[in-house]
């Protein structure tokens, strides 16, 4: 996956272009993210039998995977994601990689 849960990301089309935030949650085998306090979209509860009134509660809305772009924490800015083989300790293990910048990103 080119994104992963808790990384910082920056949305690069819709109404909240140009904010960052956090990775929440990744749904449908990556294709889509839950990102904190972006995307935020207003759901009604109803009541139910006296002990609870209804509300409207604001939450972050799923947002697909391609309007978003993985920033690379050390240069403060967005990166393209490519993937890279590695060894390490005998093992091969697959690596996110900036190939423009030709910086590791895990």
């Amino acid at each position: 996956m080119k994104v992963k849960k808790g990384d910082l990301i920056q949305v690069m089309a819709g109404k909240d272009r140009g904010k960052r935030g956090k990775i929440l949650r990744v749904l449908d085998r990556g294709k889509k993210v839950t990102i904190e306090k972006l995307n935020m979209v207003k759901r009604h509860s109803k009541g139910r039998d006296g002990y609870r009134t209804g509300t409207i509660v604001e939450k972050e809305a799923p947002m697909d995977v391609s309007k978003v772009q993985l920033v690379d924490t050390k240069l403060n800015r967005p990166v393209r994601v490519n993937f890279k083989i590695e060894e390490k300790d005998g093992k091969r293990i697959k690596v996110r990689w900036s190939k423009k910048l030709d910086v590791t990103l895990d």
